[in-house]
């Protein structure tokens, strides 16, 4: 629990009456000093619902305060994570959503799975798989096919992101113009529904996009801390039509921009 009220001399008469703008403040105050700060222990603190804390935090992170993460917010000005740290968040819904993803893959397709640690986990539900073709800038996902001989592999290799552990740049967009998926699945670091996919830099969004224009049905993978978090300032569009896939953490709050979109399918898993 975060002491707020006795480590910040804060009146404990006050807990619970703190206006809208006096509750942000504080909570903008907590990111910075603490570095990172999860919905529910705010919540508590606070004396207010989860709800209404993530309603706060993605006003700041719309207001460029902050920068949302899995369960709670972090300072906007920190480093894009890693893919490594990135593996440790959220592991448990991404491993749902990668087991429902790969139950909508058929004999004899041909996938573009994009970079990112959702997209990996779908990679490795893949391994057995006999009669598919796989397109990928992903390391991860090349580590995870690269003894699976059942799977005809395409890497698009160019600039490696050596952050993301992920291949862009002219070269990958060159590699995947000479080729057509019947589904593509993506990753996104931020999903919104006016924007589109939010990612760190032009060179991923702009293979994202392409990614959904050279495949007939697109996927996009997000668990539910994604969406509407915009951490970065470069987006790839979103299709005409398309399917979300998040957990079952996304509350009606999170969802309803979606559900607005024609062309849209929600699955929650």
């Amino acid at each position: 629990m975060i002491r707020f009220w006795e480590d910040r001399g804060v009146s404990a008469e006050v807990e619970g009456r703190l206006s809208a703008g006096q509750r942000r403040a504080l909570i903008e105050r907590l990111v910075t000093e603490q570095g990172a700060v999860q919905v529910e222990e705010l919540a508590a603190s606070l004396a207010v619902t989860p709800s209404t804390i993530r309603r706060d935090l993605q006003l700041l992170t719309d207001q460029g305060k902050l920068a949302r993460t899995y369960g709670g917010a972090m300072p906007a000005s920190s480093a894009e994570p890693s893919l490594g740290q990135r593996t440790a968040l959220a592991s448990a819904e991404k491993d749902r959503i990668a087991a429902w993803a790969a139950e909508q893959v058929s004999i004899g397709d041909t996938l573009i799975l994009d970079a990112g640690t959702t997209t990996g986990k779908l990679a490795h539900r893949l391994r057995d798989r006999s009669g598919l073709t796989v397109i990928t800038n992903s390391v991860m996902a090349l580590t995870e096919l690269v003894d699976a001989d059942p799977v005809q592999v395409v890497s698009l290799a160019g600039e490696l992101r050596h952050i993301s552990q992920g291949f862009v740049g002219p070269l990958a967009e060159l590699t995947l113009s000479r080729v057509t998926a019947d589904k593509a699945f993506l990753g996104a670091d931020g999903l919104d529904s006016r924007h589109g996919i939010c990612e760190a830099s032009l060179l991923q969004t702009r293979l994202k996009e392409q990614m959904i224009a050279q495949s007939r049905e697109v996927f996009i993978l997000a668990d539910s801390s994604k969406l509407g978090a915009k951490p970065f300032n470069a987006w790839a569009p979103l299709p005409a039509t398309w399917t979300l896939v998040t957990d079952t953490n996304a509350d009606e709050t999170d969802l309803a921009p979606f559900r607005c979109l024609t062309g849209v399918t929600i699955i929650t898993v």
